[in-house]
């Protein structure tokens, strides 16, 4: 049994990408003590899927992300950690929270990288910089076209899927691929759907009113 610390959120954590978080929750500022005493800092992110961050009695979701932690800093105004994205896994059960979320958990098993896949791999990585510098039109997003991504193609494969700014469901079908092939293919799906949309939604003059997010 592996036992894990957890930070249920509203947003999905990807392997390869970066989680920066600002603790000020009592509950959580105990989780930040104990991964400062840690030897191998880290924490699971799993998606709350109703209920608020805050206070408790959320209902989370059952695969996330394990979030290694790079850097805990303090300022005069806030208590924060820098992480990034490593494993996937699946909660087997959610223990009582002492005082924070705790579950038992399964990592799910890394995606193997095919070097078939590298002409795929290289599809998307353009099809995802064309649709970002085609959607800046539309709105500020985290990520810009010029992202810079791992020279592991693998590494590179999550860091796609994670700088689109997609719906959170969206984001879990893709965090549960099966394989490195149908990452791949999803991701290229949804970029090809939002770029249609895009596309439709310029021709006819439709400035949305709401920030825009893919889906």
């Amino acid at each position: 049994m592996t036992v894990m610390p957890m930070f249920p959120l509203g947003s999905l954590l990807f392997p390869s990408m970066p989680l920066t978080l600002r603790i000020f929750e009592e509950r959580y500022l105990k989780l930040l003590g104990d991964l400062m005493s840690s030897d191998t800092p880290e924490f699971g992110v799993v998606l709350v899927s109703r209920g608020s961050e805050v206070g408790g009695g959320e209902q989370r979701m059952t695969i996330g992300t394990v979030a290694s932690v790079t850097e805990i800093g303090t300022t005069d105004e806030f208590l924060g950690l820098e992480s990034v994205g490593s494993r996937r896994f699946s909660v087997n059960d959610w223990l009582p929270d002492d005082p924070y979320p705790i579950a038992d958990i399964e990592f799910i098993p890394d995606l193997i990288w095919e070097d078939s896949l590298m002409p795929a791999r290289v599809h998307l990585e353009l099809a995802v910089r064309n649709l970002l510098t085609f959607a800046s039109q539309f709105g500020d997003f985290q990520f810009g076209a010029d992202v810079e991504l791992s020279d592991d193609p693998m590494e590179a494969c999550w860091q796609l899927a994670g700088v689109l700014p997609i719906g959170e469901m969206d984001r879990f079908d893709l965090l549960g691929s099966q394989s490195a092939e149908e990452l791949i293919a999803q991701t290229y799906e949804i970029v090809t759907t939002a770029d249609e949309t895009l596309r439709a939604m310029l021709a006819s003059d439709d400035e949305p009113d709401v920030p825009l997010e893919f889906s």
